[in-house]
């Protein structure tokens, strides 16, 4: 342990640069990785707490769609002998409306009517406490609004204060009457009477949820059978645990996609652990045979080796841990628990550092830097004393690194894992074959850059006399693979890790890009502010709009959510004005569509997104049944479109047919087209000045929805832009260290040359050429690489995980200056290293061999 700790301190003092590198990059894999697991872990937590706490000590609960079910559910359920209490709620995400204009935002509250006697034997930290100044009858008054305390700071009210929220068109003014103190202390949330709920809020004869706790005793499988048995369709019985699946199906491909894409620096830092490492290993290869020679077995040599990099990983790891929970904290107030992602709106959770999960990514560091030292390990133990005394330092090898066989066949089993399903959801075999393919490529580049540079040199061989140094880099990089591929690790690791996340990213922002080209076709839109549904257009403002003497023509949608199963998120119904023979005039299909004739009498025609192919298998021409109003509709899925709005599934029927089903006369967005000469704005101010209902709607022309949704992608991607410019720092850092590592270690070669007759000018350009051939040939490997990890990305995993397909689009121009940082990066650092290798002279350069 004594000799070990002196090689160890040793080395770090004659490169501490190298090793710091190296800790950085393990540290920054490690900070990502877990503030990521950290934000979302917060984030799903306190979702999931906040709903366990609307659920309380119910049993079970009985939930419909968001727009609510008929409340004459309630006199079945609470009529079953076992049930002991059925609470009914009204559930509404409501706009606030006091405040919007100075503060030029959209705040949602969650609105909860409760009936306070039932309340209080379920849910009872829904049951609000009046203000000192207020009537013991508060609980009951059909104006009273009780606040969590989270809420009220969020607003900035107190009880004997009054808050406008939005119904339909409306503004219902209701005042403060106490507070929450049962609520979570994140918790935005507001409770009223379930009477004064259903009347203000534009819900009469509607409940979303029943919870229900049975009587003591009772047989709770047999219960759920017999009230399953009086609910209407598209009504569920829900267990309490099943909020939390439901939570965290919610956001699950987001944070597993993310902590895929966090655990890429650490990936890659692996990789420089092993070029530096091997390097370092090559370059004490005489100190290491003389202490064989001395004693010292082979299989301590070889754990000394080991352990040397996971302290060297221990150490980056507990400081990227740090670093992690601090970037946590920061991107917690910054981006929210979702990320940018828009999954857990509303919901403000408090970091919540888990040992556990640290100690993990702590492991996982300490796994990877440990995993990169495993092959100069194994080379020094099979190393022979003698002749490693004898060749010297210089000699850099690596074992089984010019083989193919194993990258081959890591090559055809990623291949292979690229055709297999998904695992509950997620795309497990699709992450494992970017591993196999990204590892096999790199056991390839040793025999691969062999063989080009050997026949680059033979191409050069007749003109050598015209470029001597060029013939020599090459020369040298043909007999020397391994080194090659010490070197090269690094550099398509990150590189083909950049290339696949850029063209990634680029080629889903370019699909979303044309996506709003095609779906945004009139000159005007307008749409109730997004993120609650208590806001919907009646159809007497319909009326209103419609007879604007500047208004040529209009089409209305009718957005709402539908509960297919209550596991799972539930699924957008959108019902437009369309064409049913040219559906595809207005959503952008996939293939052909069914024509009105091919679908039976009395089925509805339904488009759906390709999200609701793959989870839930609803293919062209199948019928299926859609809860709708109460009841199971028959429908018959006439076409497949794409859908990058929603992720969790998109069903699209024709608004005449929404409305002969349900009887539901309302809107929630509108396509408008003016009358020639007539300015789309022009058309927006008209309509404020004649409806003055609607001027809470939200008007905009094509442009600007194009640019908001843009600015969304942005902010959902920006951990993805983030990691892209980590990717790269890492691939400049480990090039800089590649190349000044085996610069060092190659001094007395150096040093032979100037006894030869070269200048030091001259080395110098012989070693820039060698280092330019090498990066190219590793971007251009990284590249192939990269592309061939982005179709995976493109072609598996994204289907996979959220259910979206696109089409390739490659970003040139961040590529070419990424490939020209590199090799300026690569060039520069190998001269400065070459600088301090020659400069001795070249008599101390080999004074080890007189």
């Amino acid at each position: 342990m004594k000799l070990a700790a002196w090689l160890a301190t040793g080395e770090l003092r004659a490169h501490p640069g190298r090793l710091l590198v190296a800790l950085a990059a393990i540290a920054i894999g490690v900070a990502l990785g877990l503030a990521v697991q950290l934000i979302n872990a917060s984030a799903a937590t306190e979702f999931s707490q906040a709903v366990r706490a609307t659920t309380g000590q119910a049993d079970f609960e009985i939930r419909g769609p968001r727009g609510g079910f008929d409340d004459r559910v309630l006199e079945r359920v609470a009529a079953d002998p076992a049930v002991a209490v059925a609470s009914p709620m009204v559930e509404v995400d409501a706009l606030v409306l006091d405040g919007a204009e100075t503060r030029n935002e959209t705040r949602i509250l969650k609105v909860i009517g409760i009936d306070p006697f039932r309340a209080g034997q379920v849910t009872p930290a829904l049951i609000g406490v009046p203000a000192a100044d207020e009537e013991g009858m508060a609980l009951l008054a059909d104006d009273a609004l009780f606040l969590s305390p989270a809420a009220q700071a969020w607003l900035g009210v107190a009880p004997g204060q009054t808050l406008g929220l939005q119904s339909g068109l409306e503004v219902v003014t209701l005042r403060i009457a106490g507070g929450l103190p049962g609520a979570r202390p994140r918790q935005r949330l507001a409770t009223l009477d379930i009477g004064a709920a259903q009347w203000r809020l534009a819900r009469l004869g509607v409940l979303t949820r029943i919870a229900v706790r049975l009587k003591s005793g009772s047989d709770l499988a047999m219960a759920k059978a017999r009230i399953a048995a009086l609910l209407p369709s598209g009504v569920f019985i829900a267990a309490p645990e099943d909020a939390d699946v439901r939570a965290s199906n919610l956001s699950r491909a987001y944070r597993v996609n993310l902590d895929v894409l966090a655990l890429v620096a650490l990936f890659t830092g692996a990789f420089l652990v092993f070029s530096t490492q091997t390097l370092a290993v090559a370059r004490r290869r005489g100190e290491f045979a003389l202490l064989r020679t001395l004693g010292w077995p082979a299989r301590q040599l070889q754990a000394y080796v080991v352990a040397e990099s996971a302290a060297l990983g221990g150490a980056g790891s507990l400081l990227g841990a740090f670093a992690g929970i601090g970037v946590a904290r920061f991107a917690l107030d910054l981006l929210g628990g979702d990320l940018g992602g828009g999954y857990f709106a509303g919901i403000v959770p408090a970091l919540i550092v888990d040992t556990p999960t640290v100690g993990g990514f702590v492991l996982l560091g300490v796994l990877a830097a440990a995993a990169g030292s495993l092959m100069p390990a194994l080379e020094i133990a099979r190393a022979e004393p003698a002749q490693a005394l004898k060749s010297g330092a210089e000699a850099i090898s690596a074992h089984g690194m010019g083989r193919d066989w194993p990258g081959i066949a890591l090559l055809l089993a990623g291949a292979v894992l690229t055709q297999l399903p998904p695992i509950d959801g997620l795309p497990v075999a699709g992450y494992l074959a970017i591993v196999c393919w990204l590892v096999g490529g790199i056991s390839l580049m040793p025999g691969l850059a062999g063989r080009t540079f050997a026949a680059c040199a033979r191409w050069l061989d007749v003109r050598a006399g015209g470029w001597p140094f060029a013939f020599l880099s090459l020369q040298r990089l043909a007999a020397a693979p391994s080194q090659a591929g010490i070197a090269l690790a690094g550099v398509v690791a990150s590189f083909a890790l950049m290339v696949a996340m850029a063209i990634m990213v680029g080629s889903f922002r370019d699909s979303v890009d044309r996506w709003l080209g095609r779906v945004l076709a009139a000159p005007l839109y307008f749409r109730v502010p997004a993120g609650g549904n208590s806001a919907f257009v009646p159809p007497e403002a319909l009326t209103a709009i419609a007879a604007q003497p500047q208004l040529e023509r209009f089409e209305w949608l009718r957005i709402l959510q539908l509960d297919l199963d209550p596991r799972r998120p539930p699924v957008t119904l959108m019902a437009r004005t369309l064409d049913k023979r040219d559906p595809g005039r207005r959503i952008p299909l996939t293939g052909a569509a069914l024509p009105p004739e091919a679908v039976k009498v009395g089925s509805v025609p339904v488009w759906v997104s390709e999200a609701m192919v793959d989870l839930y298998g609803w293919s062209v021409g199948s019928r299926q049944r859609l809860p709708l109003a109460g009841q199971a509709v028959d429908v018959t899925v006439a076409g497949v479109w794409r859908d990058f709005a929603r992720q969790h599934g998109t069903v699209t029927m024709a608004l005449d047919d929404y409305r002969r089903l349900t009887g539901d006369e309302g809107i929630t967005d509108g396509a408008l087209w003016p009358k020639p000469g007539i300015a789309p704005r022009e058309l927006a101010e008209t309509i404020r000045r004649a409806v003055p209902a609607t001027r809470q709607l939200e008007f905009a022309e094509p442009g600007e929805i194009r640019a908001a949704s843009l600015r969304i992608f942005d902010r959902s991607f920006a951990v993805t832009y983030l990691l892209e410019g980590v990717a790269i720092v890492i691939g400049l850092a480990g090039i800089g260290a590649s190349f000044s590592a085996q610069v060092l270690v190659r001094a007395r070669e150096f040093g032979m040359l100037r006894h030869l007759g070269m200048t030091r000018r001259e080395v110098l350009r012989l070693l820039g050429l060698e280092a330019g051939g090498l990066t190219l040939f590793g971007i251009a490997a990284g590249g192939v690489l990269g592309l061939a990890i982005a179709l995976v990305l493109i072609r598996v995993v994204n289907p996979q995980s959220f259910h979206w397909n696109m089409d390739i689009a490659v970003p040139w121009r961040l590529l070419g200056a990424v490939t020209v940082l590199l090799l300026v990066a690569a060039v520069s650092t190998a001269l400065l290293a070459a600088r301090q290798a020659t400069g001795p002279g070249p008599v101390h350069a080999v004074r080890e061999d007189w």
